[in-house]
């Protein structure tokens, strides 16, 4: 049996596998992308489907730390999009 790929979500420091996580991407250009695929070139950072560890993040500013850039609040606000139509 394969192992599946686990990751650490940054807002409840829980592992889980890579794809039940949302991937956020900070590319070569410096540009904030959420991953859908998994599969986008860059640092990437991972978080639960789960508006209250995205909360944590926003008001912990971890994201900013890990991806090491300001993160806008439309990011924010894209990543909450993303998490309420899952």
């Amino acid at each position: 049996m394969k192992n599946k790929p686990q990751r650490t979500c940054m807002g409840c420091n829980e592992k889980r596998e890579k794809q039940q996580l949302i991937r956020i991407v900070r590319n070569k250009q410096n540009e904030i992308k959420i991953d859908k695929t998994g599969r986008m070139e860059g640092r990437g950072a991972y978080i639960c489907n789960n508006v209250a560890c995205l909360d944590r993040v926003k008001k912990s500013k971890r994201l900013e730390k890990v991806l090491d850039m300001k993160i806008s609040e439309e990011i924010y606000e894209d990543l909450r999009g993303v998490i309420l139509e899952q």
